[in-house]
């Protein structure tokens, strides 16, 4: 079963810091991002180390293991939202994960070392 979801303005709003801060597109820092919630998600619930999934603008399709499935059945059931609801809520939790701080003077990843202090 492939579940789709919109992604928040929130989760947006940090792929566009981390767009920024590695000198990449939105699209890449999307699906980035969305690889990095989804992979953390799967890894709790079902041990999991391998995500496939597509980003269409802001949208995420996601075919969850058997193990992550039958976790947002449960939950959709106490909570009465729809299964995709429920993922969307979790990547969103991780939404800021991974969004490491630059303190000043240090070089962002991805960015040619004379171009550190244009950023």
């Amino acid at each position: 079963m492939t579940l789709r979801f919109e992604v928040s303005d929130r989760f947006v709003e940090a792929a566009d810091q981390w767009a920024e801060r590695r000198t990449i597109d939105r699209e890449e820092a999307l699906a980035t991002k969305a690889e990095q919630s989804l992979l953390e998600i799967e890894h709790l619930v079902s041990g999991s180390h391998d995500v496939e999934f597509e980003v269409d603008g802001r949208e995420i399709h996601y075919e969850p293991t058997e193990d992550l499935s039958a976790f947002l059945d449960r939950w959709s059931s106490k909570t009465g939202l729809e299964e995709s609801a429920v993922l969307a809520m979790h990547v969103d939790l991780f939404a800021s994960a991974f969004l490491d701080e630059v303190t000043d003077g240090e070089r962002q990843p991805n960015v040619p070392p004379g171009d550190a202090d244009k950023i």
